[in-house]
């Protein structure tokens, strides 16, 4: 039985206090959750990254940064730099969310030098690509998830693809209004996405954890879990109660166990 993903990126909404109590109680909830068939992360705001690591226990969730600069330091006002984040001790990064592509306006280029730099330094690169809707209407989905991921691990060595995480989040699915991708939709670029990565890496790559994200709660994590090509979920508002986010966790988990048993 392969390895279960789950995270969730707190976005700018969690106070410190509010991080702390939050994984406090998801640690306590997922205590019982055996580690060796089950991966969980969670990336909080900058404010709460040095309180979160200091009272965290690692080896139930793992946590990240939602982004930083690839250059160790200089003129960059505003930005973190990875030598800041390796001093707080951090486990990932996560690289090219959607707000950052089409908010902040950053390329493919740009995430490919963050991927470089977090490698680099040691971290977990976690990858986030998907098309927009725009995309998706002129059926040229594939090629925009092809060219991300080929320009995002552009240069990276195969001795490096055991810290590589990819986020599949569909841009038209995510947020507020987002609509949440079929279980057929996102297995059909799940695959596509994991050829992509057989191409760049040969059948190593094909190890490379791809998650599913985009409007990800109880009435579809379950449908999505049992596709064959999805390694994980990445939710959304639908995690950010930590009871909510167990429960999801334990329904996916006992589907992919009874899936696999059939």
């Amino acid at each position: 039985m392969k390895k279960i993903y789950f995270g969730t990126n707190l976005k700018m909404y969690k106070t410190i206090r509010m991080t702390l109590e939050y994984l406090h109680y998801l640690e306590e909830l997922t205590r019982d959750i055996g580690r060796e068939g089950m991966e969980l992360f969670v990336i909080p705001s900058y404010t709460s990254l040095e309180r979160a690591v200091e009272n965290t226990d690692r080896r139930l969730v793992r946590l990240g940064a939602q982004n930083m600069n690839w250059e160790d330091e200089g003129q960059f006002t505003g930005d973190i730099s990875p030598v800041m984040l390796k001093e707080l001790g951090l486990d990932l990064v996560m690289i090219g969310h959607s707000e950052r592509r089409h908010v902040f306006r950053e390329t493919d280029a740009e995430e490919n030098q963050k991927v470089k730099a977090a490698l680099r330094h040691g971290f977990t690169a976690l990858l986030c690509i998907g098309e927009t809707a725009k995309d998706k209407a002129y059926g040229v989905s594939a090629e925009v998830l092809r060219t991300q991921i080929k320009i995002g691990f552009s240069g990276v060595g195969r001795e490096e693809i055991h810290r590589l995480r990819v986020a599949y989040e569909p841009v038209w699915s995510i947020g507020v209004h987002g609509i949440p991708a079929t279980a057929e939709y996102a297995e059909k670029m799940h695959r596509e996405i994991k050829k992509v990565l057989g191409e760049l890496f040969g059948r190593d790559g094909l190890e490379i954890p791809v998650l599913y994200g985009g409007s990800v709660n109880l009435g579809n994590a379950c449908q999505l879990i049992v596709q064959e090509s999805i390694d994980g979920l990445y939710v959304g508002r639908a995690a950010w109660e930590a009871s909510a986010f167990d429960r999801l966790i334990r329904e996916s988990m006992e589907a992919y166990g009874n899936q696999t048993t059939e």
